[in-house]
């Protein structure tokens, strides 16, 4: 029998698949990237059409591409798109010409810094065209005439995004937003749609108390778009995460939502600090992913953004170097594993009341001290029981329990449940 594959093979597994493909903020590379997401997680897909109004952008013409080369007079392939989908500059305009070397350069985009690794660039709103390759190519290319081809088109279409939702008990919702535009970048952002998609998959397995959103679309225009088709309901979103960056070996960073004092940000910084994983928590900056759309002032939403190394934070960042050695089967898995924990966190924090309020009430006849007999964690969890009762007042929760007591929020939540059923308080 084959050994049973664990969930960060199978989520690196998962990258592997989509790494070939040539996204972009629309065309059939995005539908193709969805496609294999939705045999994992089934997806409701939408199309939204070339010309349509979102906020205060338009959606764009659909750019699709099928194939790109330089080539010597010899017929050899100097750049090709078909080695790579980063040697195009995305949203190239088709061109079919002969130019000299000189006139050639005008339209390449090297980085002389890192002269080995491609660049990732593109041109969403200006008409041009170009390529991307190393500077020691271009250094290898002696002057001459080269035949330029981009078979690609730009024409009216649709922007195309998909949403997946775990029903949950409330329907207040948690979304969970990652960006599918960018091409063969294995961390920016392949990693980030791999751990959602899986967490997805995790909490369909459970009943959870939110109802979670998990929304895949290109960046900055996708999420525009999917705010303006649901500014209608957006009072339902409670919380957010935006996942990014979610596989490369740096340690865990979470960058706080604009109000810098939401749930989520308290949440990731609880479950962060008392895993004693390495991590940074960032303030807020209007630049970066999508967090920055879902905490725009007139939406305003609890919605922070958890990456491993930042963005630009990486010298392989938006390079060739984010390639699928740049990102392992165990940093995803240790990215998931904290996602899971704080939607558990999410999940359980209520507010109580305690029902014996007036002196400490007898937990002994209760037999809440006997249930504890025999944990290692028998003094914690006395005092959690003893945390819960007395900042039960209705206006703390179990995270302020946790935070005000240094006790982990499931030893937190554990001992509510406990008092919960012996009746000494009520949500």
């Amino acid at each position: 029998m084959a050994p049973m594959t664990t969930a960060g093979e199978q989520m690196y597994a998962l990258v592997e698949r989509m790494y070939p493909l040539c996204r972009s903020i629309t065309g059939d590379g995005v539908r193709a990237t969805l496609e294999i997401v939705d045999e994992y997680v089934p997806l409701q897909v939408h199309e939204v059409p070339t010309g349509t109004q979102v906020l205060d952008w338009t959606v764009p013409q659909e750019w699709n591409i099928r194939d790109a080369y330089i080539a010597d007079t010899a017929g050899n392939r100097i750049v090709d798109f078909a080695a790579s989908s980063l040697h195009v500059l995305g949203y190239s305009v088709p061109v079919a010409a002969t130019m000299p070397l000189a006139e050639l350069r005008g339209h390449l985009h090297t980085l002389p810094d890192q002269p080995d690794l491609v660049p990732y660039r593109t041109s969403y709103y200006k008409p041009e065209w170009g390529f991307c390759l190393a500077q020691e190519t271009l250094d290898a290319m002696p002057d001459g005439e080269y035949e330029v081809r981009i078979d690609s088109t730009l024409a009216d279409g649709h922007l195309t995004y998909a949403e997946h939702v775990v029903p949950g008990r409330v329907t207040d919702e948690v979304i969970v937003s990652c960006h599918v535009c960018h091409p063969s970048l294995a961390n920016d952002n392949l990693a980030g749609i791999a751990v959602a998609t899986f967490l997805a998959r995790a909490l369909a397995e459970e009943t959870p108390y939110y109802t979670y959103r998990f929304i895949f679309a290109p960046g900055t225009i996708g999420a525009i778009t999917w705010l303006a088709r649901n500014a209608e309901r957006i009072d339902q979103v409670k919380h957010g995460l935006v996942l990014a960056c979610a596989g490369d070996p740096g340690q865990l960073t979470y960058k706080r939502s604009r109000r810098g004092d939401a749930e989520i940000d308290r949440v990731l910084r609880h479950v962060l600090s008392t895993s004693e994983r390495p991590h940074q928590i960032k303030e807020f900056t209007p630049y970066g992913y999508d967090e920055r759309q879902f905490c725009s002032p007139g939406f305003d939403l609890g919605v922070g953004s958890l990456t491993r190394t930042p963005y630009a934070g990486y010298p392989e960042y938006h390079t060739s170097g984010d390639n699928l050695d740049f990102v392992s089967p165990e940093a995803m898995a240790d990215t998931l594993a904290v996602c899971r924990e704080a939607s558990a966190v999410l999940d359980r924090n209520r507010r109580y009341l305690n029902l014996s309020p007036y002196g400490e009430p007898q937990l002994g006849r209760r037999g809440l001290y006997d249930a504890l007999g025999g944990r290692s964690d028998t003094k914690q969890a006395q005092m959690a029981m003893l945390w819960v009762l007395n900042l039960s007042d209705g206006g703390h929760s179990l995270l302020d329990v946790a935070e005000r007591s240094g006790l982990p929020f499931d030893t937190v939540a554990t001992a509510a449940d406990a008092l919960h059923g012996a009746g000494l308080i009520k949500a």
